[in-house]
């Protein structure tokens, strides 16, 4: 981080909204996971390696979902009638390597590692391993962290993946 000192209050308030985050998602509590977003929240998987001199809209992207785009992801996960996970996927994540990249006006720009564990019940039964980066955007507000960006870069992204029908 530039220079720009953190807390170790502060640093066990994010690891601690990252792991929450992280639970919420691997337990398919969709209504709790959207309460943790602010209005102007941007989720991005690119296909292949970031290109740092291009925006999200100018790569080819698994997903790149605005906050309205990922209301609609969500209302659709909690129907039970999304198809590419009935039965829902049992999933695990690892969340680890936590860095404070930043820090924003009004929050932080955090990286990590994460390996996803989804075992593929609704297809073959076999287990998938989703290893990446992520940079978190967190905004601070009087009392809780809210995600306003969360980017996967997956370690497998230049090659043909599987469905991406779960929040990473």
């Amino acid at each position: 981080m530039s220079g720009q000192q953190i807390t170790d209050a502060e640093f066990r308030a994010i690891e601690q909204f990252l792991f929450l985050e992280a639970r919420l998602a691997d337990e398919s509590r969709y209504e709790e996971w959207e309460a943790l977003l602010a209005d102007d929240m941007h989720y991005w998987v690119p296909a292949g390696s970031v290109d740092t001199t291009a925006g999200p809209g100018e790569q080819l992207s698994y997903i790149n979902d605005n906050r309205a785009r990922l209301g609609t992801r969500l209302r659709q996960l909690r129907t039970g009638k999304r198809h590419a996970q009935t039965p829902v996927s049992p999933m695990r994540r690892i969340v680890s390597n936590i860095e404070v990249l930043e820090r924003l006006d009004d929050g932080f720009r955090i990286g990590s590692n994460v390996v996803v564990y989804e075992l593929a019940v609704q297809a073959t039964g076999t287990l998938r391993l989703w290893p990446g980066r992520v940079t978190h955007g967190l905004r601070r507000t009087a009392d809780e962290f809210l995600m306003t960006s969360k980017t996967i870069e997956l370690v497998t992204a230049g090659l043909a993946q599987h469905n991406l029908a779960f929040l990473l």
